[in-house]
């Protein structure tokens, strides 16, 4: 059974911002977008900056409001489904504990001012389960030990800290009220190589530490299609705020079916290349993407692909399941 279930998901903002601002031209960030996340499993979002990973993540715990959609969670302690877009007040506050956000850039989502207890248990204080400072301070020293740092950082502050350092403090911050899912969203991108490595076997390990138990599962956002596929256990790929392809990330990584998935990995492989080989040129691309402040009226892909037939200009392509767990949005595959 799946922790998390998103169907028809979309939103879309108003390209003008103000008070004053004409209502009627907008972005259509999110289009339609569906997917799961299983229990003690890790799903990928992959795609280009611009494609709507980000927003369909704040989506889910309702940072921004969904204009249409459905999105189920099923606690694991054996409660009823929640549809998690008409929560209020208190059952929203309850599936925020539950399903925690780590951002990309550590240094602007930890407050400078705070020491690094006070930055863990800022929201854990308005928390029904909130224990008191002592048992707070103990189960913080245990996170944080547990996340690769020491106990008697407790009381610096995140300056003090690397980059590395500091994404591993907002992952303890995570992780502290014992969620069932943690949204990582690009927690690598500004990271060095080697850091990155870092973090996500760090990542693995705490699932690892966790399958016995409640699980932990881990919907991961990034740009990087190889970094998804070691990391993750899905991955969907998107585009223009639509899933073009879905597969177990072994399979992905081996043999992408849709065009735009074969693009990701040739200009990954290109970029490689260029770095250790003098390569001069990426791979060809026809076309230019198109623009997000018009709601597709075919394929989102249709601009690029050097294989579009007519129909792909005027029909979105269904999201069809090729076999289990396959799935690809394209006419021609």
């Amino acid at each position: 059974m799946n922790l998390l279930s998103v169907a028809g998901l979309k939103k879309r903002f108003n390209l003008e911002a103000g008070f004053f601002a004409r209502f009627g031209s907008f972005v259509y960030a999110v289009n339609g977008l569906s997917f799961s996340i299983g229990r003690n499993e890790s799903y990928g979002l992959v795609g280009e900056s611009g494609c709507g990973k980000t927003t369909a993540a704040r989506l889910l715990v309702r940072m921004y409001e969904a204009d249409e959609g459905a999105v189920t969670y099923r606690p694991g302690a054996g409660g009823p489904p929640e549809d998690v877009l008409r929560l209020k007040r208190a059952s929203l506050k309850r599936y925020r504990e539950k399903v925690k956000y780590v951002f990309q850039d550590p240094a602007r989502s930890l407050n400078p001012r705070m020491t690094v207890f006070e930055a863990l248990t800022a929201g854990y204080r308005w928390s029904d389960s909130w224990p008191g400072v002592k048992k707070a301070r103990e189960e913080a020293a245990a996170i944080l030990e547990e996340t690769g740092l020491s106990a008697a950082d407790l009381e610096r502050r995140p300056m003090e800290f690397s980059g590395g350092q500091r994404q591993r403090i907002s992952i303890a911050r995570g992780l502290l009220l014992k969620p069932e899912l943690l949204i990582c969203d690009e927690v690598v991108s500004a990271l060095d190589v080697s850091i990155q490595g870092q973090i996500l076997n760090l990542l693995l390990d705490l699932r690892a530490r966790r399958a016995a138990g409640a699980g932990l599962s881990f919907l991961f956002i990034t740009h990087d299609l190889k970094v998804a596929c070691y990391f993750c256990d899905r991955a969907g790929v998107m585009y223009r705020g639509m899933l073009v392809e879905e597969a177990p990330a072994a399979d992905l990584y081996e043999k992408g079916l849709h065009p735009y998935t074969r693009l990701l990995f040739a200009s990954a492989s290109y970029g490689a290349a260029a770095g250790q080989a003098g390569a001069d040129q990426a791979p060809a691309v026809q076309g230019e993407p198109g623009t997000a402040s018009v709601a597709p009226a075919g394929c989102p892909f249709s601009a690029r692909c050097p294989r579009k037939e007519a129909r792909c200009l005027a029909e979105v392509p269904p999201l069809r399941e090729l076999a289990p767990g396959r799935k690809v949005r394209c006419f021609g595959v």
